[in-house]
């Protein structure tokens, strides 16, 4: 039994230590425990490789926005360039293809296009009007150019420039639009050339401006209802989850009239999600993915063309604050709103550490006015170094570090057996883990993970042993884990599959 004294002195060590949590900026209570999550990923930010469907209808699906195409000339044998980059003339001299041999879509409908070249010039005519060029910078002054595919051979096509001429390359460094395009599609016609697409993209912008505006309002409003429903909130609290992280566009933001081609209707099922996650406890990381000119030129942050323009103005980023204190404003009443990540993989390849300091600052004092308790997540950047947000994070309070962890998507892990992947996690992750979370720093989130890799064939039980190494590991970042996805046609990248098929066992 312990003495009136002993009771004081207890005490005081626990104000003291209470003192020493709230000092780094982390708040102690027993209602904040360790997240273990799921991403509701590809519902309100499409990805089109985890529904494919979404896609089916649209009209010439390979034409969408950002479809990067290469074209090699079938008399010369040499594939059209924009000529240093851009900025100059189009030439026809080029033995492969890259960077300045991609010509990136801008879709305006099924077979009419702007074309954008690697130093973001859009492809034109020149001052006489005859003359393949990449000068203007503006796509409204460029000029309109109509994509026609042989119809027993789509690698083969003519193109039409806004001139009503076909293009044609008539020597290495003459590409010029005057050519009838009527003969038969032969070699030695040098309006025919063979097409490669090199890369497509399948994001919220492509299936919102390949649909159009007559189709596309229906076909999101019938994916929204019925990709993620109540059933599934219930079935994440029941399977040992405690948390969503919720994916959002900036765009939603602006509902019910949202800029073009986006279409209005995203947001009443994000507020049903929160009162979903009301009903059945489960707490909410809000997690911005696709912000203004995206951050990291991939589909999953809505590029119209692969091309990183966020942060590249001042105003993408005042844009991007408002829509976090749009987003925190609307749901900071709602108990489950625990977390607002302000962007998601920002690339340090497009966006230097400045520029997102300087956003990281203003938008968590967006969150900070309207919830000053919420913990706000800020995302380690694409090729950044894992500890270079530490200074940002000092300065504030309730703040969590998210890195995403996956055995794909690098060239090291592609000929790694079940064996090495699993040691990788016990010690490769956790090393990287354990250089971030420490006691005086930001608390950790290892924001997405998935029990997918490039071992072929595995078993049922390799899969499960390689899920167990991931949970114990990522179960020692300081502020939790969150899986991804919830749903994915491919079984491995689904909790949902992976917990009812026995596959991760909570």
């Amino acid at each position: 039994m312990k003495t009136p004294n002993s009771k004081g002195q207890l005490l005081g060590l626990v104000f003291v230590f209470a003192l020493f949590i709230i000092s780094n900026g982390r708040t102690l209570s027993a209602n904040n425990h360790m997240i273990k999550a799921v991403n509701l990923g590809g519902w309100l930010v499409t990805e089109g490789w985890m529904k494919p469907s979404l896609f089916d209808s649209i009209p010439n699906k390979d034409f969408l926005d950002g479809a990067a195409l290469q074209f090699k000339s079938k008399t010369i044998g040499k594939f059209l360039a924009a000529e240093l980059g851009g900025g100059t003339i189009i030439v026809a001299n080029r033995s492969s293809a890259s960077g300045w041999e991609t010509f990136r879509l801008w879709r305006i409908n099924a077979t009419s296009f702007h074309m954008r070249v690697f130093n973001k010039q859009f492809l034109g005519l020149d001052s006489t009007g005859i003359k393949l060029v990449a000068i203007a910078t503006d796509y409204k002054t460029s000029g309109v150019f109509e994509i026609i595919r042989k119809s027993d051979d789509p690698s083969l096509v003519r193109i039409k420039a806004p001139n009503g001429s076909f293009l044609q390359a008539k020597t290495q460094d003459l590409v010029t639009a005057d050519s009838k395009g009527d003969g038969q599609w032969r070699d030695d016609d040098p309006s025919v050339f063979e097409m490669t697409i090199a890369q497509t993209l399948q994001g919220e912008y492509q299936v919102t401006n390949g649909y159009g505006p007559s189709k596309a309002p229906q076909i999101m409003n019938d994916h929204w209802n019925t990709f993620i429903v109540e059933n599934d909130f219930n079935f994440i609290a029941t399977s040992g989850l405690n948390a969503v992280r919720i994916p959002v566009g900036w765009w939603t933001a602006s509902d019910p009239t949202p800029p073009k081609p986006y279409v209005g209707g995203s947001l009443q099922y994000l507020d049903k999600a929160f009162l979903w996650a009301k009903k059945y406890n489960l707490k909410v990381i809000l997690d911005l993915h696709a912000a203004p000119g995206s951050q990291n030129g991939f589909d999953h942050s809505s590029s119209r063309d692969g091309f990183i323009e966020w942060g590249q103005t001042e105003e993408t980023i005042q844009e991007t604050v408002r829509v976090i204190e749009f987003f925190t404003a609307r749901y900071a009443n709602n108990p489950s709103l625990y977390a607002v990540e302000l962007i998601n993989e920002p690339n340090a390849n497009g966006v230097s550490l400045s520029v997102l300091t300087k956003y990281y600052e203003a938008g968590y004092k967006a969150v900070r006015k309207h919830a000053p308790n919420a913990f706000v997540v800020l995302s380690n950047r694409l090729s950044g170094d894992s500890k270079e947000l530490f200074p940002v994070a000092s300065g504030m309070t309730n703040v969590v570090i998210d890195v995403h962890y996956y055995n794909l998507f690098s060239d090291i892990f592609n000929d790694m057996t079940v064996e090495q992947n699993i040691e990788y996690v016990r010690t490769n992750r956790s090393d990287e883990l354990q250089a971030i979370t420490t006691s005086t720093g930001p608390l950790t989130f290892v924001g997405e993970w998935v029990s997918e890799w490039q071992v072929r064939g595995a078993s049922k039980e390799e899969y499960e042993r390689f899920s167990e190494a991931q949970l114990e590991v990522y179960g020692r970042a300081s502020f939790g884990w969150a899986y991804w996805s919830l749903k994915n046609v491919n079984n491995h990248w689904s909790m949902e599959w992976m917990i009812k098929n026995g596959y991760i066992n909570l």
